[in-house]
């Protein structure tokens, strides 16, 4: 074996690691926001749980997207938001860093969980749920787990971008 042959052995060993390591991500806060929503929805009800400052939990349902703007676009956004998935998975596949590859994780897992609960908790037909928000900070909009991994995962995927300057992409 050549040390070309060792060096694209050892590349791919690092892709799929990588490739791993979204994969794990994802799931993992996919599992996590729902364990969450499941949680709240089957606990809390009407019911506010003061937890510190004013940070409290506090069942919420938004038929919109952020801020809960957009209401009764549900089918509009949960479709926008499968399409971002799927360009975020086929980027996943060649991720190169760790940094990234948790980035991208963190931003599927939390726009599926977000997708899951429009899909599933629907009475109103296709995409017709809401979204279970829960954590309120009383200073800003109720937000979920699942919105925490898209903000933090899209900070890290900057981040990731910013430490691989001889990679365009960076992730």
């Amino acid at each position: 074996m050549t040390s070309t042959d060792d060096a694209a052995a050892s590349e791919a060993t690092t892709v799929t690691t990588h490739r791993v390591l979204f994969g794990a991500v994802a799931i993992g806060w996919i599992a996590f926001d729902q364990l969450t929503k499941w949680w709240v929805v089957a606990s809390l009800g009407d019911d506010t749980i003061d937890l510190v400052g004013s940070l409290r939990l506090r069942l919420a349902v938004n038929y919109g997207a952020s801020f809960s703007l957009g209401t009764g676009m549900g089918m509009w956004i949960g479709l926008l938001a499968l399409v971002v998935v799927g360009v975020l998975v086929w980027q996943g596949r060649s991720v190169r860093t760790r940094l990234g590859a948790v980035a991208l994780g963190l931003i599927v897992g939390g726009a599926v969980g977000n997708v899951l609960d429009r899909a599933f908790r629907s009475d109103g037909g296709f995409f017709g749920g809401g979204v279970i928000d829960f954590i309120d900070l009383q200073w800003w909009p109720v937000f979920n787990v699942a919105d925490v991994g898209v903000v933090c995962g899209a900070i890290l995927l900057v981040l990731s971008m910013l430490r691989a300057p001889d990679d365009a992409t960076g992730v």
